[in-house]
C-alpha cells in the first residue's frame, strides 16, 4: 500500500476518533490524553454507557452448600488427591501467580484515623477510644508487643528520645504508631503488603514474599524447579527484589527447590475513566480526564501472558508462620482434583472431536458434566441432531478449568459461592461478591445471608486446552459483571468502573469446582491487629 493510501486511512481514523469523542460530550484534547493512556474509545464509550445505564445485578438462585456445589472431601480424600498431584506433576510446569501491588493502606486505617483525630495534649487514649468507641485500637494497644515489627520501632523510638523509657504510657503509645506510621520513618501504611514484617521466627522476621518463596517449595514445584510471579506496582518491583535477593538463596536451600520469580504490573490501558455523581466525565483541576485503577479484574491480562501447565493462584496477606506442610497438603490437593478432571474432560474432548460418537457416548458425556462439573445442559438438548450435540458439548467442554478451595463462612467481608442464574442458560457456579447483588431484594438478601461457605482466593487453574495450546482468557470473561463504586477525589464525590473481578466476571465462563478446604488454609491480614492471631505468632 502507497504511504498517500495509508495517510489517508489515518486520516480518516482520525476524523472518525474526533467524531466518536465529540458524541461522548468529550474533546480533542480528550482524546490526545486516552491516547496516551492506551484506552481505546470504544473502552471509554462501553464505560460512560455503564455509568448512565447501570450494571444489572446478579441473580442468586441459592447458596452453594455442601453436596450441592461444593465438593466435601475426607482427610484420607485430600492425601490421596494429593498424592495424585505428586504422581503426576514431573512433566508439567507449576507456576504460582499473586496478586501484590495493593499498599497497606487498609490494613493501618484505624491508626491513621487515631493519628489524625487525636491530640495527645487535649485528650488521653482512652478518651478517644470511649470518644470514637473505637474497638481496634485497644486490641493493637494490648498486643503490640507481639507484633513482629514490635522491636524494631522500640529501637527508633529510643533513638529519637533519649527519655523514652521514662515517658507516660500514653505518650509512649502515640510516638509508636506515629513511628510507624510516619513517613519519615517506617511509613507502614503506604507500603505494599508483600514487604511487611510479618512472622517472627527464632533467627529473622519474615515477609509475606518470603513465605511465598517458601511455599513454592513445599507445594508449587516440579523436579526442583517453581516459578512465582507477582504483580506489583513498577514503584515497588525494586524493594520487592531486594528481599527476594535477600532470602532466596536460603529459601531454595532448606526446599530444595530452584524458584525463578517474574514481574508484571497493572496495563494502564486497563484503566477506567472516573464520572462525576451526574454521570459526566470527571475533571481534575488542571481539566484533565481522572483514570482510575481497574480493579483486581485488570489481572486477567497478565495471568493470560503466562505459560504454565498448573497456576495455583493466592492472595499476598494470605500466609501463615510454621504449618508449611500442612498448608501444601491441601493446596497439592486441589491441584490433584484439577489434574483429575482435566485428563476427564481431555478424554471427552478426544471423543467429541472424532464425530463418531454414538448415543450412549454422548449420554456418558452429559452425566459427566452434570456430576463431576456441576453443568446441566439445554432442557432441548435431546432434540437436537448429533453434530449439533456435539459442537454443544465441545463448546462447554473446551474451556479453563478451575479447583476453588472454599471455607466455612465465620463472617469474613468478601464473596462466596452462589448458583446465579446464566441467562438463558440456566444456572452456574460462581463466585459473588455483595456489592453484585440486589441487597434491597429481600429474597436475594436472604440467598445472601444463607451463604455457608466464604471465597479465601485459593485458586488452582489449568488455562491450556486438550490440545496444549493456550487459552485466550479474554474469551471467557463477563463483561458484564464489572462493578460501580462510588470514591472521593480530593473531596468532591466521584464514582468509578471497575472491571470484573478476577476470581468473578474475569473467571465466569470457567470450568469451576468448589471444595470445602480447612480454616487453617486462610489466614488473611486486613488489619494490623490480624497479625495478633494464632496463626502469625511464634510457637
Amino acid at each position: 500500500m502507497s504511504e498517500i493510501k495509508i495517510s489517508e486511512l489515518e486520516k480518516s481514523k482520525s476524523l472518525d476518533d474526533l467524531k466518536n469523542i465529540q458524541n461522548m460530550g468529550l474533546s480533542e484534547q480528550d482524546l490526545e490524553q486516552i491516547n496516551q493512556q492506551g484506552v481505546s474509545l470504544e473502552a471509554i464509550n462501553k464505560q460512560l454507557s455503564i455509568f448512565k445505564k447501570g450494571i444489572a445485578k446478579m441473580e442468586l438462585l441459592e447458596a452453594a452448600t455442601v453436596g450441592n456445589g461444593i465438593l466435601k472431601l475426607t482427610k484420607a480424600d485430600f492425601a490421596e488427591k494429593a498424592h495424585f498431584f505428586d504422581e503426576h506433576k514431573s512433566d508439567l510446569k507449576l507456576l504460582k501467580f499473586v496478586p501484590a501491588s495493593g499498599a497497606a493502606t487498609r490494613m493501618f486505617k484505624f491508626l491513621t484515623s487515631f493519628l489524625n483525630n487525636f491530640n495527645i495534649e487535649k485528650e488521653t487514649i482512652n478518651a478517644y477510644i470511649n470518644r470514637k468507641k473505637d474497638s481496634n485500637l485497644p486490641v493493637f494497644l494490648v498486643g503490640m508487643e507481639k507484633l513482629p515489627f514490635f522491636e524494631l520501632i522500640y529501637k527508633k523510638l529510643k533513638d529519637e528520645f533519649q527519655d523514652f523509657d521514662s515517658l507516660p504510657r500514653d505518650y509512649k503509645n502515640y510516638y509508636f504508631i506515629k513511628v510507624m506510621l510516619d513517613e519519615k520513618y517506617f511509613d507502614f501504611a503506604t507500603k505494599p503488603k508483600g514487604i511487611l514484617p510479618f512472622h517472627k521466627y527464632a533467627t529473622r522476621i519474615a515477609s509475606p514474599i518470603e513465605e511465598h518463596l517458601y511455599e513454592c517449595g513445599y507445594y508449587s514445584s516440579s523436579n526442583g524447579q517453581s516459578y512465582l510471579h507477582f504483580t506489583v506496582s513498577e514503584a515497588h518491583q525494586v524493594e520487592f527484589e531486594k528481599i527476594i535477593n535477600e532470602v532466596k538463596a536460603n529459601v531454595e536451600n532448606e526446599t530444595q527447590t530452584k524458584v525463578e520469580v517474574s514481574y508484571s504490573y497493572q496495563d494502564k490501558s486497563t484503566d477506567t475513566i472516573a464520572v462525576n455523581m451526574n454521570d459526566k466525565a470527571f475533571r481534575t483541576e488542571d481539566g484533565k480526564l481522572l483514570f482510575r485503577p481497574g480493579g483486581h479484574g485488570a489481572l486477567i491480562g497478565n495471568l493470560n501472558q503466562l505459560d504454565a501447565d498448573v497456576i495455583f493462584i493466592k492472595n499476598i496477606d494470605n500466609v501463615i508462620l510454621h504449618n508449611n506442610e500442612t498448608i501444601a497438603l491441601y493446596k497439592k490437593a486441589l491441584a490433584g482434583i484439577l489434574l483429575e478432571l482435566q485428563q476427564e474432560i481431555f478424554a471427552c474432548l478426544n471423543l467429541v472431536d472424532l464425530y463418531d460418537v454414538n448415543d450412549v457416548q454422548i449420554e456418558e458425556v452429559k452425566a459427566f458434566l452434570k456430576n463431576k462439573l456441576n453443568v446441566s445442559v439445554k432442557a432441548d438438548f435431546d432434540l437436537y441432531t448429533t453434530e449439533n450435540k456435539i459442537k454443544v458439548l465441545r463448546d462447554i467442554l473446551n474451556r479453563p478449568i478451575r479447583v476453588c478451595g472454599m471455607v466455612i463462612n465465620e463472617g469474613e467481608p468478601g464473596g462466596g459461592p452462589f448458583w446465579v442464574k446464566n441467562g438463558g442458560k440456566g444456572a452456574s457456579l460462581q463466585i459473588v461478591e455483595s456489592s453484585q447483588v440486589d441487597l434491597s431484594n429481600k429474597k436475594q438478601a436472604k440467598i445472601m445471608a444463607n451463604a455457608t461457605h466464604f471465597n479465601p482466593v485459593d485458586i488452582v487453574c489449568a488455562t491450556k486446552n486438550y490440545k496444549g495450546e493456550k487459552f485466550d482468557l479474554h474469551q471467557f470473561v463477563d463483561e458484564n459483571a464489572g462493578f460501580i463504586v462510588e470514591k472521593n477525589h480530593l473531596g468532591k464525590d466521584i464514582k468509578g468502573y471497575e472491571l470484573p473481578g478476577l476470581w468473578n466476571g474475569a473467571m465466569a465462563n470457567w470450568l469451576t469446582v468448589f471444595v470445602e478446604v480447612p480454616l487453617i488454609t486462610f489466614n488473611p491480614v486486613k488489619t494490623v491487629n490480624d497479625l495478633l492471631k494464632e496463626a502469625h505468632q511464634s510457637l
